[in-house]
């Protein structure tokens, strides 16, 4: 995937963490605001009301916008819009888009909205916030808080130590920008941040969240990334901590969005499917033997005869089980060909 594919997918991942952490998110990335929201009361995600305005406004490729309702700790206005976006690129229209949405979502809700914006583009000289319209003595002027994420690279010791998920997040995206043009550095970040994950007493869930956002914005040559699953596998198996399983999982999902998006490229689908499967029976074999010892032929013809859809969920099977042979008595039967 190229770098500019990656932009044009910004926020898939960006809008899933947001939804999943929204009151850490406020209160990482814009603490004043965070400290007025009051955080007793469930918060609504309004995408359709959004993405209604969007349509109209028709400012081109959108990023991460979310639109969120939330209710205030001051009893005299207590329900407000927040609308977010994270722009991956400078873009002169930036301002302008801002205060386009802003108005707009006023002017359908007549609720109060605050605009804040994430900027994880790399020229450290674009600066938005800040939208002036002036005619004939007409006067608007329209602000909003903004964070940058390049600006974070001076804090990275207080982003170690920060237990946050938007800690890890900015620090992906700081390190994926870093090691554009050396795989072998990038290797290394992306290891050392998943690992840390387990380091820093996340739950499984939350490991899970953040390590498909890091999977996504750190991609490595599929080689490296071969190597660092295997790696990941082997961390995992000496922790005795069973995120391999939801590990299998996630490649499982991606696979599935994979196909879907070749789906009129059979050929190729297959041979993806069929490398899915000699991965996850590899996984699965190294796990088999770590836990149990040498695995018999016999058990490794048998999983090779299941479908990749059979092998993956086997790994919960295996981390369950006392013994090899009561894996195997819980391994299904080979697909009957048809």
């Amino acid at each position: 995937m190229t770098q500019s594919h990656l932009y044009d997918d910004y926020d898939s991942p960006w809008k899933q963490l947001i939804e999943w952490y929204f009151e850490a998110f406020m209160g990482f990335f814009f603490p004043a605001a965070h400290a007025q929201i009051d955080w007793r009361h469930s918060v609504q995600f309004l995408d359709k009301e959004l993405q209604q305005v969007v349509r109209d406004a028709d400012f081109g490729r959108r990023y991460a916008d979310i639109l969120v309702e939330v209710r205030l700790l001051d009893g005299a206005n207590q329900w407000i819009l927040i609308h977010v976006e994270v722009q991956g690129q400078a873009d002169t229209h930036f301002d302008e888009r801002m205060f386009v949405y802003n108005y707009r979502l006023f002017d359908w809700h007549r609720q109060g909205v605050a605009s804040f914006a994430v900027l994880s583009d790399e020229d450290p000289t674009w600066r938005p916030g800040r939208y002036v319209r002036e005619l004939l003595g007409s006067r608007q002027r329209f602000t909003y808080p903004t964070v940058k994420l390049l600006d974070y690279g001076a804090q990275w010791a207080a982003l170690e130590a920060d237990d946050t998920p938007f800690a890890t997040v900015v620090m992906a995206h700081l390190k994926n920008q870093e090691t554009k043009a050396d795989p072998a550095a990038r290797y290394d970040w992306k290891f050392y941040l998943i690992r840390r994950l387990f380091e820093r007493g996340y739950t499984q869930q939350d490991v899970i969240n953040l390590f498909h956002f890091i999977d996504w914005v750190m991609r490595l040559p599929r080689e490296l990334e071969h190597q660092l699953r295997e790696e990941i596998v082997q961390m995992e198996m000496r922790q005795a901590k069973p995120y391999v399983s939801m590990f299998a999982r996630i490649e499982r999902q991606e696979g599935h969005q994979e196909g879907r998006q070749e789906g009129r490229q059979e050929g190729r689908q297959e041979g993806r499917q069929e490398g899915r499967k000699e991965e996850a029976v590899r996984l699965l074999l190294r796990l088999l033997t770590h836990r149990f010892g040498p695995v018999p032929a016999t058990v490794s013809t048998h999983l090779q005869a299941l479908t990749v859809e059979q092998i993956e969920p086997l790994v919960d099977v295996a981390l369950a089980q006392a013994t090899l042979a009561a894996f195997v008595a819980q391994l299904p039967s080979p697909p009957v060909a048809g």
